[in-house]
C-alpha cells in the first residue's frame, strides 16, 4: 500500500471552520467554551475536546497591505513522536497508515504525553466513572484512523470546501506541493513546506505562507536523545530483565526527570 499523508495549503485556506465542524461531528466531541480574547479566532488552540483549530494571524504584505495568515492547527503525527517516546505505558503507538494513536485502555493519564509533544497538541481530558470518582485520558486528533480503515478520508479533508486539505498519496501530494510553493513564492517569499525531518517527517504536512516561527510551530523540531535512549533502548532491556511492572515505575521516574530537563532547556532558550 503506498504511503498517503493529509497535506495542508495554508494559502488556499479561508478559515471557515468547517473542518472544525466535521471533526466535532465525526468523533462526537462536545463543545468547549471560552473567554473571548479580543480576536476572531474560536479556540486559544487545540484542546482535549477540540482536536483541530483554525487560527488567524495578521500578516502585513510587502506594500504595507493587510491579510489574514490562517493555518489548520491539529495533531501533525510526527513518524518519530515525542509524545510515543514519553509515555511509560506503551499508550501511544502508530498505525499502519502513520497516525499516532493512543490506547485508551492502556492510558492512565499521567500526562507526560502532554508535556513532551512537539506541538503542544495533545492535552488531558477528564472524565467520571459510574461511582463518580475523576479519572483522566490523553485525547487528540487521530487522524480519522477509523475512517481510513474504512477507506474513507479524515472528516476535516471531506468537508474542506477549498482543497485547502488533501489526503492522497505522499509522492504525488509533495511532488504538487513543490509546483504550487514555485507559484506562490512572489506573493509569499517566504513560502515553505513544512515536513520538519529531525522528527523524521510528519504524516501532516504544511505549505506554509512564511516562516514556521510566524505560525507558532518550531523551526527544527527534534526529540531528546534521552527519550530516544529511554523507549528504543533501556525500556525493553529492562523489561526483559526486570519485568513490566518494575519498568514501569522506573518508566515514571525518567518520564519526570525528562519533563524536568525539557523545562530547563526551554528556560535557556527564553532566557537567550
Amino acid at each position: 500500500m503506498a504511503d498517503y499523508i493529509k497535506f495542508v495549503d495554508v494559502t488556499k485556506c479561508d478559515g471557515c471552520r468547517a473542518c472544525m465542524v466535521a471533526c466535532k461531528n465525526w468523533n462526537d466531541l462536545p463543545t468547549v467554551t471560552e473567554d473571548y480574547s479580543g480576536s476572531i479566532q474560536s479556540h486559544a488552540k487545540v484542546n482535549a475536546h477540540t482536536w483541530n483549530v483554525i487560527t488567524y494571524d495578521e500578516h502585513e504584505t510587502a506594500n504595507g497591505g493587510f491579510e489574514w495568515l490562517f493555518r489548520h492547527q491539529s495533531c501533525l503525527h510526527c513518524v518519530e513522536a515525542a509524545c510515543e517516546k514519553a509515555c511509560p505505558e506503551d499508550a501511544i503507538s502508530h498505525t499502519e497508515f502513520g497516525s499516532v494513536v493512543i490506547d485508551h485502555d492502556k492510558c492512565v493519564g499521567c500526562g507526560y504525553c502532554t508535556q513532551n509533544c512537539t506541538f503542544d497538541v495533545v492535552e488531558l481530558a477528564t472524565y467520571k466513572d459510574k461511582h463518580g470518582k475523576e479519572y483522566r485520558k490523553a485525547q487528540k486528533c487521530t487522524l480519522c484512523t477509523d475512517r481510513l480503515e474504512q477507506g474513507l478520508e479524515p472528516a476535516c479533508v471531506t468537508a474542506c470546501h477549498t482543497d485547502c486539505l488533501v489526503y492522497d498519496e505522499k509522492e504525488k501530494v509533495l511532488s504538487e506541493a513543490e509546483v504550487r510553493l514555485a507559484k506562490i513564492k512572489e506573493r509569499f517569499p517566504n513560502a515553505n513546506i513544512y515536513n520538519p525531518q529531525g522528527i523524521k517527517g510528519t504524516t501532516t504536512v504544511y505549505l506554509l505562507a512564511d516562516k514556521p516561527s510566524v505560525y507558532g510551530l518550531p523551526e527544527n523540531p527534534k526529540v531528546p536523545l534521552s527519550q530516544i535512549v529511554w523507549k528504543d533502548y533501556a525500556q525493553p532491556l529492562g523489561k526483559a530483565m526486570f519485568g513490566v511492572t518494575t519498568m514501569a515505575v522506573v518508566g515514571s521516574v525518567i518520564a519526570h526527570a525528562m519533563n524536568r530537563e525539557k523545562g530547563e532547556h526551554k528556560g535557556g532558550e527564553d532566557h537567550e
